[in-house]
């Protein structure tokens, strides 16, 4: 009976454990050099696809509770804290736009952040639709 005891702790010790690691939410580029610590801001990016949302939810309210604004440079991402400055890179035409998260989403799984109509029309995605970006928070 003590064996069994002891196994369903160790089997529960390590599903304690396994359940409450969680992956990074950015991928490091290792290949960047450190410079030092106020580096780090440029280490952290993220690739894949953007969409964006404008009409359908300007003047609701966003998940931080502010006023969606189709025209203002913002962004819904799942994970960042609201307020961090993002330069997000259309990795087609190189062209950059600074975003701020001010909402959660995107709810497609495949996308890994939704712009304003404003960032998206600066990125040339309005055609299209989506387009593969590089994330690189600033701030």
């Amino acid at each position: 009976m003590r064996l069994v005891s002891r196994s369903v702790l160790a089997v529960a010790g390590v599903t304690l454990l396994l359940g409450c690691s969680s992956s990074p939410r950015f991928r490091i580029d290792e290949g960047t050099p450190r410079r030092g610590p106020s580096s780090d801001s440029a280490r952290d990016r993220q690739q894949g696809v953007a969409s964006y949302y404008g009409k359908k939810f300007h003047g609701r309210a966003t998940s931080n509770g502010e006023v969606f604004d189709m025209y203002q440079l913002t962004a819904a991402h799942r994970s960042l804290p609201f307020g961090t400055k993002v330069l997000v890179k259309n990795l087609k035409n190189g062209r950059e736009v600074i975003v701020r998260i001010n909402d959660r989403g995107p709810f497609k799984l495949d996308r890994i952040i939704d712009l304003s109509y404003a960032a998206a029309k600066q990125l040339e995605i309005i055609g299209p639709g989506t387009a593969k970006v590089l994330l690189k928070i600033i701030n």
